[in-house]
Parts: structure tokens; C-alpha cells; sequence
């Protein structure tokens, strides 16, 4: 059932302090909450909700407005919702009109609400900070002719990958969904599989490489042993594994991962997030790094962030670019003329009304005006280090290809609504010097 609209004017409890009696008015997140259009987001979200049905689901503008701080300042779930009690400023943002002693929700609720956002939600909140920014007048429309795109690694939140302990963590949650479901599984190797992954890394450790090996070799065969197992237990009634659509998807991944060798394509590298890939950087300090990728489009001036897709497996850059000119048409509309791009986009799939230029190492006959707006290409790569250091793009923490696309465009709306905050705090500086100083003879 959809959230309940709030009261115009809410009656005020005994004890309840009105916020507008505890902070500065003029403050920037106070603001910059009166400039966005928050009915946006009960009409994106409004067709997830059932129309009577259910208890009325938790305030949009609340948990909008606590993902954008969790990803501002790079905040757990949990952390998010604790600071939340201690700061009077987050909750006027957030559409309270008094005090709040306690916590609003329960963390876990901001993980179930995510999965209600989708892509398409994430997508509402970072054109909510553009269309934000174009009524403050802090975004030109002559910002948005030119964007920067580009290509980054989103890396998961998984361990680095070694087949022994891929063995193990593999074969313990098969024996625990196929017991979940009843099946009877004769022999587990926990205690055997845990020794064994014990003292392959210490043989690691000590460089007994040859020991490392079989150690890793028996924890492979014992997967297989519960593979097949389970395989002939399910044998017997052939509608039954079907049914079981989390072990038959459990089961999948176990094959492919028994079966893998070093050379192939397309590994599993974690058994909870089987959609994880090897990406080769190609830099001294991080060859390779286990996640997904993520292209992003910059406007080339201002630094804004007009786009930001979620991509699974590891396609080639050139073949990235049209759904990424398609994502940046639906967030802005028909507003960016040309398109600025690496060498890595040389035989893209695009062929939209944006211009593209591809950078090249000479100048050559490239006039001089285009030439400086392609030597701006490289200003997209601050951006990639702010989302990574700053908006959680380095480690993502959602579940899945959703999780994935959901985690990017926060973290693009993220970097966005810091620079509209920004923004806000440079305007009263300026009328704070005016204030001081007078005005100028």
C-alpha cells in the first residue's frame, strides 16, 4: 500500500521541538530539501505499490533523502540511520517538522526499499539533482552540449578469489540449501573440508606450493562428490529440481565451477556472486580487479554527472557507449551535441544524433576550439576517483546485477547532490563577505 501523504499541519506532541526553532533556516541541506521536487518520486514509485492491499509503506522523501546522505558521506545503513537521530539538520531534510528521539526505521528496511527503487528509482534521484541544479541556475543549459564518457571498474565486496577456498565456500552453501529442502546428504567434509582449506593456506604460507596443490585437489573432489549426490537424489523425480529454483541455480554454479580450469573464459570467481568478472586495469599497481563495469557521462564543464550505467560481464568499451547515450537522453533529454571520448571507444556502436570524437594522440587538422574541448576528455577521471573515494562506487555492497545498477547511479547522484551542497555554501560565503565588507566603491 503506498505511504500515507503527510498533514499539512501535523499536531506537535507534548514534548516535540518544532525544527525551525533549532537550526539556521539558511543552511545548505536545509535549502537545497525546499528546492527539490520530492512529489517526483511518489509518482515513480507509486506504481510498485499496491493500490489497498498491504499497511502503508514507509515515506518516500525519508528514505530518498537517507540514501542520499548514506551515499554523500559514504554511511552504512546502519550508520545512516543512527546519525540520523543525533542531527537535527538531516531530519528537516528529510521532511520532519519536529524532533525525533528515535530512530525511524530499522536499517535492514533501507535494504528491502532499495529493491522497491530499482534502477529505474536510482535513475529518478539522479535526475531529481540535475533538475535541482537547472532551477537554482547552478546547471547551464550550455553544460550539458558536451559530456565526457567514460569506462571504470565497479569492484565487489568479495574476497580475492583462490580455487581452494572457492572449493569450500561452494560445497558448504550446496550442502545447506539441498538439507534446507530435505534432501539427505550422506557425507558434508565440514570438519574434513575446513582442515584442508586450513592448511592449504598455511602451506601457501610457507611456499610447499606441491602440498598447497593437493590440498586443493581433495577439496575439489569432494565438491564433486556432493555435486553428484545431490544430482542422483534429484534424478528420481525430474519435476523436483525445477521446483527448487535456488539449489537448481546453486547447483548450476557448483558444475561450472568444478569443471573450470585456469585458462578459461567466463570463471566464477565467488560463490555469491557468481555474475562477478576479472577485468584487467593494466596499471603497475592494480593489474586486475574482480567487479563489474560501469560507464559514466560528465557534462564538460561543471563536473556533472548525467549518467551512470551499469554493465554485466566484461563487454569492449566501443560497444558500451549507445546504452549509455540512451540512458544520458532519458535523464536529460535531447540536451548533449557532442560526446567526448578514449581511444578505447574506437569502433563504437554508436550511431545516435550526438556527435562523438574519439581522442587521438596529434592534433593533426583538428581545429584548435574542438581540440581544447578534447584535451577536457581527461577531466572525467577526477570524477571516477571522487565516486570510488568518496560515494561507495570502490566496494559495492548490494546483492546482485541489480544491486550492481542500483549502486553506480547512487553513487553519480551522490557526487551530484555534494556539488549542489556545495554550491549552496559558496552562496553564503559570498553573502556573508558582502556583509562584512560592503559593498564595493
Amino acid at each position: 500500500m503506498r505511504p500515507q501523504s503527510e498533514k499539512k499541519q501535523p499536531q506537535r506532541k507534548l514534548f516535540e521541538i518544532d525544527l525551525e526553532q533549532l537550526i539556521d533556516m539558511q543552511h545548505p541541506l536545509v535549502r537545497l530539501g525546499m528546492c527539490i521536487d520530492w512529489s517526483s518520486f511518489e509518482a515513480t514509485l507509486g506504481a510498485t505499490y499496491h493500490p489497498s492491499q498491504g499497511a502503508p509503506g514507509l515515506p518516500t522523501r525519508l528514505m530518498v533523502a537517507l540514501h542520499y546522505l548514506k551515499y554523500q558521506l559514504d554511511l552504512s545503513d546502519e550508520e545512516v540511520v543512527a546519525a540520523w537521530v543525533e542531527n537535527p539538520y538531516w531530519q528537516h531534510f528529510s521532511g520532519m517538522r519536529h524532533f525525533q528521539h528515535s530512530m525511524p526505521i530499522d536499517p535492514s528496511s533501507m535494504t528491502r526499499w532499495r529493491k522497491r527503487l530499482g534502477e529505474a528509482g536510482a535513475e529518478q534521484m539522479l535526475r531529481a539533482t540535475i533538475e535541482t541544479g537547472m532551477a537554482m541556475r547552478v546547471i547551464r543549459l550550455a553544460q550539458l552540449k558536451r559530456v565526457n564518457v567514460d569506462t571504470t571498474v565497479q569492484t565487489k565486496a568479495i574476497r580475492f578469489p583462490t580455487d581452494a577456498r572457492l572449493y569450500q565456500r561452494m560445497r558448504e552453501k550446496l550442502v545447506k540449501a539441498a538439507r534446507a529442502e530435505g534432501l539427505t546428504i550422506k557425507q558434508s567434509y565440514e570438519h574434513v573440508g575446513r582442515r584442508l582449506l586450513m592448511q592449504s593456506s598455511r602451506y601457501s604460507h610457507a611456499r610447499q606450493m606441491k602440498r598447497a596443490r593437493a590440498c586443493t585437489r581433495k577439496l575439489r573432489t569432494q565438491l564433486g562428490r556432493v555435486v553428484r549426490e545431490i544430482e542422483r537424489q534429484t534424478a528420481t523425480s525430474p519435476n523436483q529440481l525445477s521446483e527448487l529454483s535456488k539449489l537448481s541455480k546453486l547447483l548450476a554454479t557448483a558444475r561450472q565451477i568444478y569443471t573450470q580450469q585456469r585458462q578459461d573464459k567466463n570463471k566464477i570467481y565467488s560463490a555469491h556472486e557468481p555474475e562477478v568478472e576479472c577485468i584487467a586495469k593494466g596499471k603497475a599497481d592494480k593489474k586486475y580487479e574482480f567487479g563489474n563495469k560501469v560507464s559514466v557521462a560528465v557534462s564538460s564543464r561543471g563536473g556533472w554527472f548525467v549518467g551512470a550505467k551499469s554493465f554485466t560481464g566484461n563487454p569492449y568499451d566501443g560497444h558500451t557507449l549507445d546504452t549509455q547515450m540512451k540512458q544520458v537522453d532519458r535523464l536529460i533529454g535531447s540536451k548533449v551535441s557532442e560526446a567526448h571520448v578514449d581511444m578505447g571507444y574506437r569502433g563504437h556502436n554508436y550511431d545516435g544524433a550526438v556527435t562523438v570524437h574519439v581522442d587521438k594522440r596529434r592534433r593533426g587538422k583538428t581545429a584548435r576550439a574542438l581540440w581544447r574541448w578534447m584535451k577536457r576528455r581527461a577531466a572525467v577521471e577526477p570524477s571516477i576517483g571522487h565516486l570510488k573515494s568518496e560515494h561507495r562506487l570502490e566496494r559495492n555492497r548490494l546483492k546482485g546485477v541489480e544491486g550492481n545498477a542500483i549502486n553506480a547511479v547512487l553513487a553519480a547522484a551522490a557526487m551530484n547532490f555534494q556539488k549542489l551542497l556545495g554550491a549552496f555554501l559558496r552562496h553564503i560565503l559570498r553573502w556573508l563577505w558582502r556583509v562584512e565588507n560592503g559593498p564595493q566603491l
